[in-house]
């Protein structure tokens, strides 16, 4: 069945394909996935931040004056869903060095495949800052769903959310409740699975990051 979801944006780059496809492969260790996924997340941000407005300045330059522009006042958080999310922050900062970090903890119940929260640090300042929310896995949508519910209690200017991989049900769930939220994936696959896991996906992705399994 073919879905179409408004604020869903899926990233078609070659780049974004290609590095895709060595993370779904199970032969890529951990060194190689991890430097995968935040080579990703650098990609994914070039395109998640292209609709920042831009205020037109003066440089002075070794020849004569440039009419340039730079980012307008624009102040940038990255919001990681522990653990997984971990991995994608630091492809984040590579292009926006100034940005705050956020962290919320949740884990999924194995019996519910409900999120529970156990942690939630976000910058003092969110109400003044653009926040994208990093996952590598949009699955049940039940733990981005919940985290949007955490953070919009901050009132940011704008949410975003960048995931690797995403089922149709998890957009379904996120869509739903949050159809405010803009989100950005590199693959939206088949369905999830009994226990919840995408399929085809690339397994778990926080044991795949830090070699826990």
């Amino acid at each position: 069945m073919t879905r179409e979801w408004k604020q869903v944006h899926l990233l078609d780059h070659p780049l974004i394909q290609h590095k895709l496809s060595y993370i779904r492969d199970e032969n890529t260790g951990v060194k190689e996935f991890r430097e995968l996924v935040e080579e990703l997340a650098m990609l994914m941000a070039y395109d998640a931040t292209r609709d920042l407005p831009l205020e037109e300045v003066i440089v002075k330059t070794p020849i004569s004056e440039a009419v340039s522009h730079v980012i307008s006042g624009k102040k940038l958080g990255v919001i990681a869903i522990l653990r997984a999310g971990l991995g994608m922050v630091p492809g984040v900062l590579r292009l926006i060095p100034a940005a705050k970090v956020g962290h919320i903890g949740l884990y999924r119940d194995p019996d519910t495949l409900k999120p529970v929260q156990y942690y939630c640090k976000l910058p003092a300042d969110s109400a003044e800052r653009d926040l994208i929310v990093v996952d590598p896995m949009l699955a049940t949508g039940g733990s981005v769903a919940l985290a949007l519910d955490l953070i919009k209690q901050k009132s940011p200017r704008s949410i975003k959310v960048m995931c690797l991989i995403a089922a149709p049900e998890g957009l379904d769930v996120v869509v739903s409740k949050h159809p405010d939220v803009e989100i950005y994936c590199a693959a939206i696959d088949e369905k999830l699975n009994s226990h919840g896991y995408i399929v085809p996906g690339l397994g778990d992705a926080g044991d795949r990051l830090y070699g826990t399994k």
